[in-house]
């Protein structure tokens, strides 16, 4: 039987169509699995990661399809940003044009593939629709106090002329356009994910064993809880009058109380207020001035990887608990957004501090035992600490703590490495906040009966500011509450606020997707995702707003779980001679190509057996031709199958090598269900029955041929569905991709089994054995066929590993 790829590609693909096959039930009776797939973003093209991903997706959702689940695999486009505005300024091409031009090219790439998506629920997130449902989620947040708006120091990309989260600023550049990132005070939204800080970090904890460990322990991190006191730091006099009288004191936040008695300096932010008044009013030397300011506009991330750097501001403060005073200085390494900008610095036990000090000649005091080498950041007693000495200082921490708030100078407290998300972008293709700034009533949201906001086709998008601010009319309104005019908000959303809530859209039948954003009934039925699959790089921005957002719709009504995602898989890179594919490399394989060529199940055999999903894949342009050869081999031997169903087999009457050939596609069989529910191992089932076939190739028996081949094209239709399904038609009506099959016992009683001997470290014969033999009579026949190697030897060791090998330890005799 012959194999034509593309024929049969499009004959499978139209009759699935036709058949809508992949759309699941609207019963809520069946038992369910969601299957959902990191949604693309349309640049365009597919390349060879989305491949991998939706192969990965695919194999499970149709695996479950034929377990008899209800399953919903759905997709998508993540269809704002700034890749769209990029374009409309290169080539002239509106965004929205762009978009869904790439779009409905990409969908294409996606059907040619044969990727089982329902087609009834996709969506973009630029259809207005999508905007009307997330525009009235926003105003929910907004009443509920969790969306606010305030003026704060920004990051700010001045290429891509937007504000970035924290998350998006990556060694001090624009995630997207890879520019330096400036520091910028400007009013924006917020969402305040610290609220949920505890809840994020506490349900990681639901999510082990489910989630790889490498990114709980990265939002972990991000997170950042941190318990420690809060207490100010009192100006000296010569300082006040220095600053002019506007400050009296500050607060600073420490992790480690048990080593207040050894501060020798205390450090500011270049951000700091004192610093800057100290700056801008020439308290300090111009050329420290230029440097500070220098500090200040590097992003966080740049000053966590440069050197210390700092200078003194010439004013110091009082010691809470000594009365001394102690030098104030403004340091790289103190962020205005943790701790307020301000911290206590004990170089005896802290290495930064010490490093610091160290640098600048500052004092350093020790306060805890221990090893004689400084910083000694371990355990051990308090020294020169007045009543807390002798303590271990783990026990002083408390102690200390609840001195301070009894005497009312300071308090215990929990911060945060985690900042709230500020969601304001200043750009066009994006979805409008909803709110209008009215002169008498101020920030208003706009009306329900008037979402969406939609975004003005007629704009002129230069890259010069935001085209929404610059258009001759859109924002000019009536204000919702009082009729007067107003000013509608300008600013767009954050496109990581679209792919937070997108999994609740996905299980909301779309048959209700005009009159609801959000079923709670279908939710309910749904959700969590069963099995999302998408790439490490989303492990902290994506995957915890997502969970974030979860957490926030449940709590405003709309749904009622606590984590959108039950269990993740990240798949690793697709590379090329050992670097990410990238077309500026010039090392990418376009899938269009690969597909004509090959055909879609090829690509797709290939990109699960090349290497298990966690790891790199490194492209091969063998192991594609080799995979390309197995499906033509599965037809070349389909002419083997004369019987057009499961045989029963008298396995004692079979001969050796059948009964082998049985035990090959039985061991394949038994494989499947852990690989495709727990390991996703595909290459290792692929494998299984590849050795299979071989097997069967060793063997004549007509029956065997036929039942191996009907348990084989029910294991591979999930990989290679379109030439499983034609061979399966053809030879078998397709009964064998609906059948439950069973594993078959007797094909693992084994007539024999065969040792490899080994005598003095190297294997010399092998051995065939009844199962029933004693270990004395393996080592009798071993050495009975191994005597040759025996002749002048002694032996000195003799193991018996059951049913592998027999391992005959010799020294010369003497």
């Amino acid at each position: 039987m012959s194999y034509n790829p593309n024929e049969i590609e499009a004959k499978w693909q139209k009759q699935w169509d036709d058949e809508q096959a992949f759309e699941p039930s609207d019963s809520h009776e069946q038992k369910k699995k969601y299957i959902l797939s990191m949604f693309p973003f349309p640049s365009g093209r597919l390349h060879m990661g989305h491949v991998r991903n939706y192969a990965i997706g695919d194999a499970i959702a149709r695996y479950y399809r034929k377990q008899n689940y209800n399953v919903l695999h759905p997709i998508g486009w993540d269809a704002f940003g700034m890749p769209a505005e990029n374009a409309a300024i290169k080539h002239g091409r509106h965004p929205k044009d762009w978009t869904y031009s790439n779009i409905d090219y990409m969908r294409g790439e996606l059907n040619a593939l044969g990727l089982s998506f329902s087609k009834t629920r996709e969506f973009a997130t630029c259809d207005p629709l999508y905007t009307r449902w997330e525009q009235e989620f926003i105003i929910k947040m907004y009443e509920s106090k969790l969306l606010f708006r305030e003026s704060t120091t920004v990051n700010w990309c001045e290429s891509c002329h937007t504000v970035l989260a924290n998350e998006q600023v990556e060694e001090g550049c624009c995630w997207r356009c890879d520019n330096p990132v400036q520091l910028k005070e400007m009013p924006g939204y917020y969402l305040d994910i610290i609220k949920y800080a505890d809840e994020l970090l506490n349900d990681l904890k639901i999510l082990e064993g489910k989630w790889p460990h490498q990114v709980l322990t990265m939002q972990e991190n991000w997170i950042g809880k941190s318990e420690g006191l809060e207490f100010e730091f009192e100006l000296s006099e010569e300082s006040k009058a220095k600053l002019d009288g506007r400050f009296e004191k500050y607060t600073v936040f420490t992790t480690r109380p048990d080593t207040i008695y050894g501060v020798t300096y205390s450090a500011l932010a270049a951000e700091h207020p004192i610093t800057k008044y100290l700056v801008e009013n020439g308290l300090v030397e111009s050329e420290v001035a230029q440097k500070i300011t220098h500090i200040a506009n590097m992003s966080e991330r740049e000053r966590a990887q440069s050197d210390k750097e700092g200078y003194s501001l010439g004013i110091t403060v009082i010691h809470p608990l000594t009365g001394e005073e102690v030098p104030v200085w403004t340091a790289n390494f103190v962020l205005a957004s943790y701790g307020g900008g301000a911290v206590m610095a004990v170089p005896a036990h802290d290495e930064r501090d010490y490093e610091f000090a160290t640098k600048y000649d500052l004092p350093i005091k020790r306060v805890i035992s221990g090893s004689e080498k400084l910083p000694y950041t371990g355990e051990g007693e308090l020294i020169d600490s007045a009543a807390f000495t002798g303590l271990i200082n783990q026990q002083a921490k408390a102690k200390i703590i609840g001195m301070f708030e009894e005497a009312g100078f300071g308090k215990g407290k929990i911060n945060y490495k985690l900042r709230n998300w500020g969601v304001s972008r200043q750009r066009y293709w994006g979805a409008p906040i909803p709110f209008v700034h009215c002169k008498h009533c101020g920030l208003v949201p706009e009306k329900a009966e008037n979402l969406p906001v939609a975004l003005p086709d007629d704009v002129e998008i230069t890259g010069e500011g935001n085209p929404l601010d610059n258009h001759p009319t859109w924002k000019y309104c009536d204000c919702p509450k009082c009729g007067k005019a107003a000013i509608r908000e300008t600013d767009t959303l954050d496109t990581f606020v679209q792919s937070s809530w997108y999994q609740f859209r996905y299980a909301t039948n779309p048959k209700k997707w005009n009159e609801i954003g959000i079923d709670k009934e279908d939710a309910a039925y749904w959700m969590g995702v069963d099995q999302y699959i998408g790439g490490i790089e989303h492990a902290i921005l994506h995957l915890l707003y997502a969970r974030f957002f979860t957490k926030v719709l449940r709590d405003l009504g709309y749904v009622d779980i606590d984590e959108p995602f039950e269990r993740l898989l990240t798949q690793g890179m697709v590379t090329m001679d050992g670097a990410k594919m990238s077309k500026s490399k010039g090392n990418t394989v376009d899938p269009d190509k690969l597909i004509e060529k090959y055909g879609a199940d090829t690509a797709r055999l290939f990109i699960l057996f090349a290497a298990p999903p966690q790891k790199e894949l490194e492209w091969n342009d063998n192991a594609v031709e080799g995979a390309f050869k197995f499906i033509r081999r599965l037809f070349d031997r389909a002419d083997k199958v004369t019987i057009d169903h499961l045989p029963n087999i008298d396995h004692e009457m079979l001969n050796k090598e059948s009964k082998l050939a049985r035990q090959k596609v039985y061991e394949a069989l038994q494989k499947s269900g852990d690989v495709y529910e727990k390991t996703f191992a595909f290459n290792t089932l692929i494998a299984a029955c590849m050795e299979a076939l071989n097997a069967l190739d060793r063997q004549n028996d007509e029956a065997v041929w036929s039942e191996g081949m009907y348990v084989m094209l029910n294991l591979l239709e999930p990989i290679i569905p379109h030439a499983a399904s034609e061979l399966s038609e053809r030879l078998f009506k397709r009964a064998n991709l609906s059948d439950t099959l069973k594993i078959r016992k007797e094909v693992f009683v084994q007539d024999s089994i065969l040792y490899v001997v080994m005598i003095g470290g190297k294997k010399r014969t092998e051995i065939e054995v009844s199962p029933s033999i004693s270990s004395e009579e393996i080592l009798a026949l071993a050495k009975e066929a191994g005597y040759k190697w025996l002749e002048g030897m002694c032996i000195v060791k003799e193991v018996v590993v059951p049913g592998k090998l027999v391992n005959l330890a010799v020294k010369p005799a003497t």
